[in-house]
């Protein structure tokens, strides 16, 4: 693959409830990576309103857009080209990015890139530590677990994914169980640092040789223990019953990913998605590869939740291909990865 030099990229990403913009240079130097969270509006719903999602979007790009540049201080005209997230993702919010993007992109008459957004997670690890092949990539995120294989640059197979919830999904979900306020994953987290796994709750494996996952059946299971402690006029406390929760998901995680990083014979393996902010399972997933000599690229907190910089890092190397959009694109909430 040639390479421009100082490829300079624009992304934009609003794939859910974050409203972000970010520069980055040659797919690795961020200039600017400015991130609007619309937590606060959500929380208390218990979750994502995808309706409140787009307007905040609407109401926040075109600032979030000049802050990136302002920041990055270069103009409009030193971009090479403009990358944003075309899925998967909410589609009311995907379509505010995109269109924002064809826009951009036809008033300053520069190439347009679409992005997977998953693609953007993975190549969060580029910025931090320059992607080797071929890898395995864990995705961890509200609405993804996928184990994924590249070859090369921007080629992907996936070799395991959810059959239910997301692991990301079963955290919110024990942690409204729990009384706990959105989002749940990093409350879940703190209690799992402070209390001990001592309830044996189910790991689902599936059949042999398989690298799919499955969560739904664990969360039930969580929400019939305390059920069924009330019958008894027992009680587990909330840092017991997320210990245990989180020592389920992160014991399947890890065994299943080392299994397939054996099985595809790598020796590199990157964590992506917001569930890579998880402190047990970086420390599992970290301990476990200084074991068996894998290396390990874990993103920075604040690139593991949706952001532009992800998206323009994984852009620079579709507008390197050549890999451009034009102004049919459109955003698609259940856009597949391979």
């Amino acid at each position: 693959m040639s390479y421009k030099t100082n490829t300079l990229i624009l992304g934009i990403e609003t794939s859910c409830d974050e409203t972000s913009a970010a520069v980055v240079k040659n797919g690795r130097e961020v200039l600017s990576n400015i991130v609007s969270s619309q937590i606060d509006s959500h929380k208390r719903f218990g979750g994502v309103v995808p309706e409140i999602a787009s307007r905040h979007h609407v109401e926040q790009v075109t600032y979030i857009v000049e802050e990136a540049l302002e920041t990055a201080g270069i103009t409009p005209d030193e971009l090479d080209a403009i990358a944003v997230t075309e899925g998967p993702g909410l589609v009311g919010a995907l379509l505010i990015g995109v269109n924002a993007a064809k826009a951009l992109a036809f008033a300053w008459n520069k190439p347009l890139v679409a992005v997977h957004h998953i693609a953007g997670h993975i190549y969060a690890n580029h910025i931090v530590d320059e992607l080797t092949f071929p890898l395995l990539s864990l995705v961890v995120s509200g609405g993804h677990t996928e184990l994924i294989y590249m070859k090369d640059h921007v080629s992907y197979e996936v070799i395991g994914e959810t059959r239910d919830d997301a692991v990301g999904e079963a955290y919110d979900k024990v942690a409204r169980t729990l009384g706990l306020p959105y989002p749940g994953g990093p409350h879940i987290d703190r209690l799992a640092q402070i209390g001990e796994p001592v309830i044996n709750l189910p790991r689902a494996w599936l059949e042999e040789g398989s690298y799919d996952f499955s969560f739904s059946g664990l969360k039930s299971a969580v929400i019939n223990t305390l059920h069924n402690a009330k019958q008894r006029g027992e009680s587990w406390s909330n840092e017991e019953i997320a210990a245990s929760f989180q020592a389920s998901v992160v014991d399947v995680l890890v065994t299943k990913t080392l299994k397939a990083v054996e099985e595809k014979g790598v020796e590199r393996l990157v964590l992506a998605g917001g569930v890579a902010a998880n402190k047990g399972l970086r420390e599992a997933l970290t301990a476990a590869c200084e074991k068996v000599g894998i290396t390990l690229t874990i993103p920075p907190i604040a690139l593991c939740t949706d952001n532009a910089a992800m998206i323009a890092a994984a852009g620079t190397f579709l507008f390197n291909k050549g890999c451009l959009a034009d102004e049919r694109l459109n955003g698609q909430a259940g856009l597949k990865l391979e």
